[in-house]
């Protein structure tokens, strides 16, 4: 049986996404596991996990570039739009951090943990994906977002900027005439940097699921890169436009997961047509897959409920947030924290804070709730975890600190 070059892509899409589903599960590789390590209990491994992932997925980018075996000209979403609109990945990360706080972990945890038995997390997944949906098929952005943050946006061409990327905005800054030389520059330095954090602490140095998980992740995004961007996906954009009926989602592209829940929804409405299935559709299933597998081969298949009616809001709330907050952000803690990550783009790196802040404020909320109870009220929780974030003045604490 021979494949067409369409169908080849989104097959390489699923299993890259089936390995990394597997080694996610196997070495709790989690982005708000990562950030509420962090803030509760000071442990960084997980955070320098995921930061691990990006150094590894930006050095692979920029070798990719420079060597020519990658061309992002086609890029989904555009990471390095001349359209910087900051508004959309702030609002739209600290949605996503709080969402997927709520809703006990990111998009690709969520797919991790329905892979693994969580019907908690499948609740979250139906919820991310009927808002991404709405968000990206329907006018709920026209009317709710568009109309105030589009005036918001800066157009960089028009200051005679390229992108929002470093390259291209170092590029302009001292007149180089290649962006992809200061990419190298920039973005080179970024990785050491980020290696020198990483590698410096000596309980990272011995966690291998750490360092696994964090190498694994960032190889996917870059071997996900290198299938849509290289030869091969360029045989494959260029063979779809001669089609008589397109298939959507064509360019190159590399895993996120809020958009591809939506994406999802769009395919199940229309089971019969097969021109809606996308890289990122694949990559979804992909992800549940490797997962299912690795928690069979391991024993760890678990059918998990929801404990109470407040445990079950939470998580639709979370469900919510992570549709509605992913889409503005352009991408989840995958999708901008890694993939947007490694092309240097600075909204990328804006939703990054981002998610971290609205995770760490919803974290510290929920545990000055559980330690007061009834006496403190959200407006104090809210106020003394800014506090504690070292955002407000300690005058204005309305709780002692714990």
């Amino acid at each position: 049986m021979e494949f067409t070059i369409h169908q080849q892509v989104l097959g390489a899409g699923f299993l890259i996404a089936v390995v990394m589903g597997i080694f996610v599960n196997k070495t709790n590789f989690c982005t708000m596991g990562a950030v509420s390590d962090w803030v509760n209990m000071g442990d960084t491994g997980r955070l320098r996990s995921w930061l691990f992932a990006i150094a590894i997925s930006i050095a692979g980018v920029i070798t990719l570039e420079l060597t020519g075996l990658i061309d992002l000209g086609s890029m989904r979403p555009p990471y390095r739009t001349g359209s910087f609109e900051w508004s959309r990945y702030i609002l739209g990360g600290i949605m996503f951090g709080i969402g997927m706080t709520l809703g006990s972990g990111c998009g690709n945890k969520t797919l991790v943990r329905v892979g693994g038995g969580n019907i908690k997390s499948l609740v979250v997944l139906v919820v991310a994906g009927i808002f991404a949906y709405l968000m990206t098929k329907t006018d709920f952005y026209g009317v709710v977002f568009y109309s105030w943050m589009n005036p918001l946006a800066i157009d960089l061409p028009s200051m005679g900027i390229g992108g929002q990327d470093l390259g291209s905005l170092l590029a302009a800054a001292t007149g180089a005439a290649d962006p992809a030389n200061m990419r190298l520059y920039a973005g080179g330095a970024l990785v050491v940097v980020l290696m020198l954090l990483i590698w410096k602490s000596a309980d990272f140095r011995r966690s291998s699921d750490n360092i696994i998980g964090g190498a694994v992740v960032g190889a996917c995004v870059i071997a996900a890169w290198y299938v849509t961007g290289g030869e091969w996906g360029q045989t494959w954009i260029e063979e779809s436009s001669f089609m008589d009926e397109v298939p959507i989602g064509i360019g190159a592209q590399s895993y996120s997961f809020t958009n591809p829940m939506g994406e999802t929804l769009d395919v199940a409405m229309h089971p019969t047509n097969s021109l809606l299935v996308t890289f990122g559709v694949m990559g979804l299933f992909g992800v549940i897959v490797g997962s299912f597998l690795y928690s069979v081969i391991a024993r760890k298949f678990r059918i998990e409920w929801f404990s109470s009616k407040s445990d079950f809001f939470s998580h639709v709330i979370g469900g919510t947030l992570m549709g509605i907050g992913g889409i503005l952000a352009m991408g989840c803690t995958v999708g901008q924290g890694i993939t947007g990550f490694s092309t240097l783009a600075i909204g990328s790196m804006m939703a990054y804070a981002s998610f971290i802040f609205g995770s760490a404020l919803t974290m510290k909320i929920q545990y000055y709730k559980m330690v007061y109870e009834e006496e403190a009220t959200f407006v104090g929780a809210f106020v003394s975890a800014l506090v504690d974030m070292r955002l407000l003045p300690g005058g204005m604490r309305k709780l002692e600190m714990v």
